[in-house]
């Protein structure tokens, strides 16, 4: 089983994208020590994502990459990229500073997005990953014909991220499985905690096939936080699953993150868990509160009508919207989406 540590990444969305060169490489060198394959390192949302829309970065892609490369003496670099933030110039940049593997990340039903990067990378000689991203919205067979496609352009390993925390370890186990059924890579499974499931389902996703599970130090990750790194590792050892990660060393990574990066790990509270019901993409949260709060709306309120419009990210502009118009038809804080809270979902 290979753990791919996705901290440096999608744990700048805990920190506001504001980790600098000291955490970086103090992180970079405690996962390398604890022998942690694969880590990634970037903006929140990827290569060329820094921005006023999405959040700047504290240090450029440049800096990030340069400085994590320098740390890693074992294990692997890794980047992601969203097609629309990045772009195949970024990519060159990221192979040029030594990222040994590139995931490209799109929308559960939109692989053709993937084709132009993944060719390109491939070109080049890069271990390059499709991953469909929001896959709570889509079918297990809509994946796998999806996943399928990744792999005709040349993915080296394909798999699924559930953005919003929104799954329960059975809808895992079914996904992956019909991946897993439809192609001959390794399968990919990257987990959110909003409901509280991402170790169960990280678990899920082993056993239903999938050889690559991503997670992150004390859960630091968009939203309510990915899966734990620390509590990952050793319950895929005790279920059988070789990671090959050092039990101390990747405890001591943790230790680090804990100390380095502020504010506390992200944890399901309220707006995650209505995040995670209404599958909205971590991602969102802290746009919600920003704009809800003010405004006098409840964040829950503006989570369930996102859900109900399936927005997918990218759309941040959206938020505005909503809050704008609860606020306005007088449902800031009464309670708009009763309907939503005794079913659970939107």
């Amino acid at each position: 089983m290979v753990v791919h540590d996705a901290t440096l990444r999608d744990g700048q969305h805990a920190v506001a994208h504001r980790l600098g060169v000291a955490e970086l490489r103090g992180y970079a060198e405690a996962a390398d020590a604890a022998g942690v394959p694969v880590v990634e390192v970037g903006h929140g949302l990827g290569l060329g994502a820094s921005s006023l829309q999405a959040g700047r970065a504290a240090v450029s892609d440049d800096v990030m990459l340069s400085t994590v490369r320098e740390a890693l003496r074992h294990s692997r670099m890794a980047v992601f990229l969203l097609p629309g933030w990045g772009t195949s110039a970024d990519l060159d940049r990221a192979v040029a500073h030594g990222a040994d593997v590139v995931r490209i990340g799109v929308h559960c039903t939109e692989a053709t997005l993937a084709e132009r990067h993944i060719g390109h990378l491939r070109e080049r000689g890069t271990e390059a990953y499709g991953v469909l991203m929001m896959s709570h919205m889509a079918s297990p067979g809509r994946l796998a014909e999806e996943a399928a496609l990744l792999a005709e352009y040349g993915a080296s390993g394909v798999g699924i991220m559930d953005s919003a925390g929104h799954l329960l370890p059975d809808d895992v186990a079914e996904r992956i499985g019909a991946i897993a059924g439809a192609v001959d890579v390794p399968v990919v499974f990257h987990g959110h905690d909003n409901l509280g499931c991402a170790v169960a389902n990280s678990l899920a996703a082993a056993r239903a096939g999938a050889g690559v599970v991503d997670a992150c130090a004390r859960g630091f990750g968009a939203g309510a936080g990915n899966t734990r790194l620390e509590v990952l590792v050793p319950v895929l050892e005790r279920t059988g699953f070789a990671t090959g990660v050092d039990l101390y060393g990747v405890l001591d990574a943790a230790e680090f993150a804990g100390r380095a990066f502020v504010p506390a790990p992200p944890f399901p509270d309220s707006a995650g868990i209505v995040g995670g019901l209404a599958g909205v993409v971590a991602a969102f949260r802290q746009h919600v509160l920003r704009h809800a709060l003010p405004a006098g709306v409840d964040p829950r309120d503006v989570f369930f009508e996102l859900g109900r419009r399936q927005a997918v990210a990218g759309q941040e502009d959206l938020i505005v919207d909503v809050v704008a118009e609860l606020s306005s038809s007088g449902r800031a804080r009464t309670g708009a989406h009763a309907d939503e809270r005794k079913e659970g979902t939107a």
